[in-house]
């Protein structure tokens, strides 16, 4: 159509994803936005909607692009659930790792933010969390554990997983976020074994 401006909408929603991930949703103004996506003020409205809507845009990206990671890592918790388990954090170590994207997990981020956010923010955020939950309890079923160890552990392990990434922000090394993955597989480890 002429006179209308083409963009990528998946790059800006990256660009958006990784302003936000960046400094938060609170700290990031519609001008970050817009020098981050390179769209003007209208474009960012006329395609997205408001600076919330584009958020809860943004949050369920990031929760498919990582949560696909997940689910193909813990796919072979039938056959072995601890190297799936395994699998799991290594997903999230290798976000972290990762040098072209920002420090932490944004739905973490978002979660710790959650009482200063509007309640569909906040919502999507948890909603996100329980999903985490679910695909390791899903997972976790495959190890036969005792009556309610699946389900605590599914706890715990996402527990884990979310603390790994607040403690890139804060400058942990991967050699302490490895030590933390260990010592969860090993509780995990001693509980297959237990049970078998």
């Amino acid at each position: 159509m002429a006179g209308k401006k083409q963009f990528d909408v998946g790059r800006a929603l990256d660009a958006a994803m990784v302003q936000f991930w960046r400094v938060g949703y609170a700290d990031t103004s519609l001008d970050d936005l817009s020098r981050a996506t390179g769209l003007n003020r209208s474009s960012l409205y006329s395609s997205f909607g408001d600076k919330e809507a584009l958020f809860l845009r943004c949050l369920d990206r990031y929760a498919t692009r990582y949560g696909t990671g997940y689910d193909q890592a813990l796919s072979g918790a039938a056959e072995d659930p601890l190297r799936a388990v395994r699998a799991f954090f290594e997903v999230t170590l290798r976000r972290i790792a990762d040098p072209d994207v920002p420090d932490g997990c944004l739905i973490a981020q978002t979660a710790m933010a959650a009482p200063a956010l509007g309640p569909a923010v906040a919502a999507r955020a948890i909603e996100a969390l329980g999903f985490q939950r679910a695909r390791l309890r899903t997972a976790l079923d495959a190890a036969q554990l005792a009556e309610g160890d699946a389900d605590g552990f599914a706890v715990h392990l996402a527990a884990v997983n979310q603390s790994l990434a607040v403690m890139s922000r804060t400058g942990a090394s991967q050699e302490q976020l490895r030590t933390i993955v260990e010592v969860s597989l090993r509780a995990l480890s001693h509980a297959v074994r237990v049970r078998n």
